[in-house]
């Protein structure tokens, strides 16, 4: 089981619906069925979903190939990928915050932290099969050898 990406990815579904709602709720207000209707808001809000979408996919992909790669023996998550993960998300709020103006530094917030963690991510999956693994010892080693 992948614990982490389970609930990531559970996370980045909730996201995208909140996203999605303060789409519609521009849409209804200004009475924009299709497209963005020239409206400002509405396309800072739609800019925010599709950069949530062009950039979590590929986060999550990494995100669970190391989380297994990374597991140990008893099948153990490293904790520092629930830190990852919940940074990323976090930044992905702010993204969509800062995109229309609610809170201005959360675009650049946003921006930064899936850039900087999609590229300590693809840098770390990138090496991880190279980097010397440590050898667990389980009790059914030990029991083996007596």
């Amino acid at each position: 089981m992948l614990p982490i990406s389970l609930t990531m990815a559970g996370v980045a579904a909730l996201i995208n619906i909140w996203l999605a709602i303060r789409i519609g709720q521009v849409r209804a207000k200004e009475k924009i069925m299709m497209g963005d209707g020239g409206n400002k808001l509405l396309v800072a809000r739609m800019r925010a979903q599709a950069n949530f979408i062009e950039n979590t996919p590929l986060f999550l992909l990494l995100l669970a190939l190391v989380e297994f790669s990374t597991q140990t023996d008893a099948g153990q998550s490293q904790w520092w990928l629930w830190l990852v993960g919940g940074i990323f998300m976090a930044g992905r709020v702010a993204h969509g915050l800062g995109m229309d103006g609610t809170f201005k530094p959360g675009r650049h917030i946003g921006a930064a932290t899936a850039t900087v963690l999609l590229l300590g991510m693809a840098v770390y999956a990138i090496a991880l099969p190279f980097l010397p693994h440590p050898v667990n010892i389980t009790t059914e080693n030990v029991s083996d050898e007596q």
